[in-house]
């Protein structure tokens, strides 16, 4: 969309407003939906009104507010709904991340590392090492 590095920043809210309103895969929903309970209209759903925007013009307004209400009513379940698929996302993820781990045993006399905990309090921060050893097994513990 830029033409230069120098022009992000021009096209940021269009940018933004792309990610609102795209679904997510995590979801199966848009997180402008989400977070007002309904989906947006677009600006070009103003210009060529699509079927959603014709049947809601035709509505007066208490009628409107009626059905408003109860969507809202509803954002509970809507959220639940969400929840679930995305549990059932993060399963699907493990399962895939789990197929291409090598369990690997240990013997005494190998040699191993150890991860080092992140230290709050490190002046070294993200330069700090991950790792410490090498260290060799002495015993296998059940």
């Amino acid at each position: 969309m830029t033409r230069s590095y120098k022009d992000w920043s021009s096209k940021l809210p269009f940018v933004i407003w792309a990610y609102r309103t795209s679904v997510r895969t995590s979801t199966r929903a848009t997180p402008y939906s989400l977070t007002y309970g309904m989906e947006v209209v677009l600006p070009i759903e103003l210009k060529i009104p699509s079927l959603r925007i014709l049947m809601e013009s035709d509505l007066l307004e208490s009628e409107w507010a009626r059905i408003r209400h109860q969507d809202l009513c509803m954002m509970d379940e809507k959220m639940l709904k969400v929840a679930y698929h995305v549990q059932g996302y993060q399963c699907r993820l493990e399962r895939a991340f789990n197929k291409k781990v090598r369990i690997r045993d240990l013997r005494k006399g190998d040699m191993v590392l150890r991860e080092c905990g992140a230290s709050i309090f490190d002046p070294r921060g993200k330069f700090r090492p991950n790792w410490s050893g090498p260290y060799i097994v002495d015993e296998i513990l059940p």
